[in-house]
C-alpha cells in the first residue's frame, strides 16, 4: 500500500526542511531570498507575516504553501511560496494546500487572496483557476526566472472573493477596446459608483530585482512629461489609481510607450490600480486565462511598435 502524503499546520521546527525544499527544487534561483535562511523563516511566522501549511510524507516535508501579508492588519493576503517535491506531484498536493490556505483566510479575517501566477507553465494558472481565482493582470519581466536563473518571469495576478466580502470596481466609461476584459471583471467583481479612499503618498517610488515600480494617486500632464522622459531602457512598472480620469490616462500612457496590462487589488485600500508597463522585452507567451492572453498579445505589440 502506497504512502499517503498528509496535510498539517507549519511548527517552529519545520523551517531547516522548509529551507531545504526550496533549495532542492530550484538550487540558489528562487527569487524570495527568505526561504534559505530558516531564521527567516521562523521570524515571518512569528511575526504573522507567513501562515503555512506543509506536506507530509513517511515524516518527511515534501510540499509547502502560504499565505503571506504585508502586515498583520493587511486586508490582503496573498497565496504565495507553493512547492511541491516531485516524488509527490501527481497528488494535486498543490490544490490542497491551495484549498486549506483559502479557508484559513476567511479566519484572519482577509477580505481577499492574491495569487502571482508563472507563466513559464501553465500548471500554477490551472491550479488558480480550479480554486476560484479570477485572474485580473499581467506584471511583464516581473522578476528574475526561478526556472533556469536566465531571463525573467512574466507574472499573470488573480484574486479571490473571500465570502461576504466584496472589492467592485469603479464604474467608469473605459475605452472600447477594454470592453470584454472589463465586462468580465465586473461580472465577477461587481461595481460600485463609490470612491474609495485613497491612503498614502500621491506618488510612491521603489526600485526592486532591476525593476522600478511607480504607484500614482492620479495622473497630470506634468507628471505624465516626467514618466516619460525617464530612461526608455528601465523597466518601468506604473500602478495607478482606478477613478475618474483613469480612461483617459490609458491613451495618454500608451502614447509615451506604457502599455496597459489589466488591473490589481490596492494592498493599502478597498480599491483597484491600473497596470501599465515600459521596458520590457516582448515575448510569445502561451497563458490559461483567454483575458490574459489578449492582454499579453497586445503588450507583445506594442513594446515591439515602440521599441521600433
Amino acid at each position: 500500500m502506497k504512502d499517503k502524503t498528509t496535510l498539517r499546520r507549519y511548527r517552529i521546527t519545520d523551517a531547516p526542511a522548509v529551507s531545504g525544499l526550496f533549495g532542492a527544487i530550484y538550487g540558489t534561483h528562487y527569487p524570495q531570498p527568505h526561504v534559505y535562511l530558516p531564521c527567516m523563516i521562523s521570524q515571518n511566522h512569528n511575526d504573522g507575516r507567513w501562515h503555512s501549511l506543509v506536506a507530509v510524507l513517511n515524516e518527511q516535508i515534501r510540499g509547502h504553501a502560504t499565505l503571506f501579508r504585508q502586515s498583520g492588519r493587511s486586508s490582503l493576503a496573498e497565496l504565495a511560496l507553493t512547492v511541491v517535491h516531485p516524488d509527490t506531484r501527481g497528488q494535486n498536493i498543490a490544490t490542497q494546500l491551495g484549498r486549506q490556505l483559502l479557508i484559513h483566510a476567511q479566519a484572519l479575517d482577509c477580505r481577499g487572496v492574491t495569487i502571482k501566477q508563472v507563466t513559464h507553465h501553465l500548471y500554477t494558472q490551472r491550479m488558480a483557476a480550479s480554486l476560484g481565482f479570477y485572474s485580473c493582470g499581467l506584471l511583464p519581466d516581473y522578476a528574475p526566472s526561478p526556472f533556469d536563473g536566465q531571463g525573467r518571469e512574466t507574472i499573470v495576478v488573480g484574486l479571490y472573493n473571500i465570502d461576504g466580502f466584496r472589492r467592485p470596481l469603479p464604474a467608469l466609461a473605459w475605452p472600447t477596446d477594454c470592453g470584454e476584459l472589463v465586462s468580465h471583471l465586473e461580472r465577477a467583481f461587481g461595481t460600485t459608483d463609490k470612491a474609495v479612499p485613497w491612503r498614502g503618498p500621491k506618488v510612491h517610488v521603489e526600485h526592486d530585482s532591476g525593476r522600478y515600480d511607480i504607484v500614482l494617486k492620479e495622473l497630470d500632464d506634468n507628471l505624465l512629461r516626467q514618466l516619460e522622459r525617464l530612461p526608455v531602457h528601465w523597466l518601468v512598472s506604473i500602478r495607478l489609481r482606478l477613478a475618474k480620469g483613469f480612461p483617459a490616462a490609458i491613451g495618454k500612457l500608451a502614447e509615451v510607450g506604457f502599455a496597459f496590462t489589466g488591473i490589481v487589488p490596492d494592498e493599502r485600500s478597498d480599491g483597484w490600480l491600473g497596470l501599465f508597463h515600459r521596458g520590457y522585452q516582448p515575448s510569445t507567451l502561451t497563458l490559461h486565462c483567454p483575458h490574459m492572453q489578449r492582454l499579453q498579445d497586445q503588450a507583445r505589440q506594442a513594446g515591439e511598435l515602440y521599441r521600433g
